[in-house]
């Protein structure tokens, strides 16, 4: 299955007691955050930032950065 299909989220792994506590993260997740990319609203080239990297476009110095979509499905419950 692609990673990137939409899945159920259940809750019987959520009850048991060897779960992560709340707010904690894993190594591996916490590497993948280190380096996002954004698409720079001037000329739309793609930008890659660090944390502490300045807010810019290096092909154009636009100063509007615009967050990638995700590819996966999401689906809100409407009431």
């Amino acid at each position: 299955m692609p990673r990137e299909e939409y899945q159920v989220p259940t809750t019987s792994g959520a009850s048991s007691a060897g779960a992560m506590t709340r707010g904690a993260t894993g190594g591996e997740r916490h590497d993948s955050r280190a380096v996002m990319t954004y698409i720079c609203g001037d000329c739309g080239g793609n930008v890659t930032l660090s944390k502490d990297a300045l807010v810019a476009c290096p092909h154009c110095a636009g100063r509007v950065l615009y967050k990638e979509r995700t590819k996966r499905m999401v689906q809100f419950e409407a009431r």
